[in-house]
């Protein structure tokens, strides 16, 4: 069986709510005969009758009043979705899927989405706290719209990136260790041999490579004590006492008790966050974000 087209509906409607041809056909702007032929056609489509016609009387069949609901409803939707795409297409309205690392909601993401959803409040933000391996095939494949993520990754040549953070490093040491009575900035070297509370490699390759270049530069070989795959993990790991760790200055932003926080003193590079999209996929919405996120 075919399935009506809009056109034809709306003139079923028109009719089933006036139950009159010549009303319908004028709200219609056409004469009567191409209306009535219009019904006819559905009805056969349809293979039931919709309308009882006499000479004094038009009214509807059972079936003519279940397709009467369905056809409003249809009609509405029809009526909803050019505006709907128009204002996705101003970036207006529609949905973001975002992943991000924890060390974006300790420094740019929280206020970017506060700004966003300002200016964009019908626009629905669906977040993922996720690895960087992980946000990189999300992207590649679709699921995600955006993610917050730290470089290298792999197929890093299906995706387009605008750096929104770069990081320098601090230590951070239990609140009770010798060194956090001192102030101001420590080198690398006052760590030689601490144990070291560490995120794997393989999961944030360039953040650890900076941290090993640190120690291999000062001549003290890391002492990796403890392993972990997030930054607050890492942070709380440190407050117990089980290490030290060189983590990002955005990370003091946890506020986590029984940690203290000293600049690193050593030159090093700074860890770079991205936002990340895959290449040729910016909607509506996904180009407003990207905007404001230039101005953060």
């Amino acid at each position: 069986m075919r399935t009506p087209e809009l056109w034809q509906l709306r003139y079923f409607t028109e009719v089933a709510e006036r139950l009159h041809f010549g009303r319908a056909a004028e709200a219609l702007h056409i004469s009567q005969p191409p209306l009535s032929r219009a019904i006819r056609g559905l009805e056969s489509l349809l293979g039931v009758t919709l309308l009882s016609r006499t000479k004094r009387r038009v009214a509807l069949t059972a079936e003519g009043e279940r397709l009467l609901d369905e056809a409003r409803r249809l009609l509405r939707q029809a009526e909803r979705i050019g505006p709907e795409l128009a204002a996705m297409a101003a970036g207006e309205a529609g949905r973001l899927r975002i992943g991000f690392v924890s060390l974006a909601d300790y420094g740019v993401l929280p206020p970017l989405l506060k700004a966003y959803k300002a200016a964009h409040p019908s626009v629905r933000l669906g977040l993922r706290e996720m690895l960087s391996p992980q946000q990189a095939s999300a992207l590649a494949s679709g699921e995600l719209d955006f993610g917050f993520l730290l470089p290298p990754v792999a197929r890093a040549e299906e995706l387009e990136h605008v750096v929104v953070q770069r990081e320098r490093f601090v230590a951070a040491l239990p609140a009770r260790h010798r060194l956090a009575r001192t102030r101001g900035r420590l080198g690398m070297r006052s760590l030689a041999g601490e144990p070291l509370v560490m995120v794997p490699r393989e999961i944030a390759p360039g953040l650890y490579d900076i941290v090993a270049g640190l120690a291999e530069r000062a001549g003290a070989p890391l002492n990796v004590s403890q392993e972990a795959i997030q930054m607050q993990t890492v942070v709380s790991l440190v407050s117990s006492g089980l290490g030290c760790a060189i983590v990002p200055a955005s990370v003091a932003n946890l506020g986590r008790r029984g940690v203290a926080y000293r600049p690193i003193a050593d030159p090093h590079p700074a860890l770079d966050i991205w936002l990340a999209w895959r290449s040729g996929a910016l909607g509506g919405p996904a180009r407003e974000f990207l905007q404001l996120a230039g101005r953060a």
